[in-house]
């Protein structure tokens, strides 16, 4: 099972989503062809009503603590009530950040 199923797989079972999107951002990066160690995740769930943007990032961190630890490089999260994604979000979704590689550091 890829990394990308994976997480998928396990966002679908803790967050029951209205909306999930799993997308590896691998490629934009300098690694090999095929690697699964950038993602972006949008999630629309119930679950994150009253939750603080900590709280729900910490409980995705938590969820995929393993993953994080073996095998993903950079995880962006973009989480969201169901009010938040239609009012603000469903058709702007904000861009991951830039990825400067394991501590490497942008020239200025």
């Amino acid at each position: 099972m890829t990394i990308e199923a994976i997480i998928e797989e396990k966002l679908l079972t803790a967050f029951s989503p209205v909306h999930l999107d799993v997308i590896n951002e691998s490629h934009q990066h300098n690694v090999p062809p095929g690697s699964e160690s950038h993602f972006k995740v949008i999630i629309v769930s119930k679950k994150f009503e009253g939750e603080r943007l900590i709280n729900r990032h910490r409980a995705i961190n938590t969820l995929l603590a393993t993953e994080l630890a073996e095998h993903i490089h950079a995880l962006a999260l973009h989480t969201y009530t169901e009010k938040e994604w239609e009012n603000y979000y469903a058709e702007n979704t904000p861009l991951s950040p830039k990825c400067l590689g394991g501590g490497k550091k942008q020239s200025g």
